[in-house]
């Protein structure tokens, strides 16, 4: 983590940081949120960005990451081009979810 201290001294020294997005792979689950964790320590997240979400039927690592994280979901990933990484929106999660 030293490492990512370094890194965030740089770019904070030369630019205002404005937004600090974590990207989390929805699959790893508790390893994920562990790393996330960590990560929270060294740097201010203000949002995350999870992939790989059209590959799992869990949606649970949303609700553990906005709760332990206490930051919103703000991009998910639904494939694998450019183009599939949409706005999370929170209501249609949860009524795929619902079914």
């Amino acid at each position: 983590m030293d490492e990512l201290d370094k890194v965030k001294r740089v770019v904070t020294r030369r630019a205002a940081v404005d937004e600090v997005l974590l990207v989390l792979d929805a699959t790893i689950g508790q390893n994920g949120l562990a790393q996330a964790r960590v990560f929270a320590e060294v740097v201010e997240i203000t949002g995350a960005v999870l992939t790989k979400l059209d590959g799992t039927a869990k949606g649970g690592i949303v609700f553990r990451v906005q709760q332990e994280l206490g930051v919103p979901v703000k991009l998910v990933g639904l494939g694998e081009g450019p183009d599939d990484l949409a706005p999370f929106e929170p209501a249609a999660f949860v009524d795929a979810l619902l079914g």
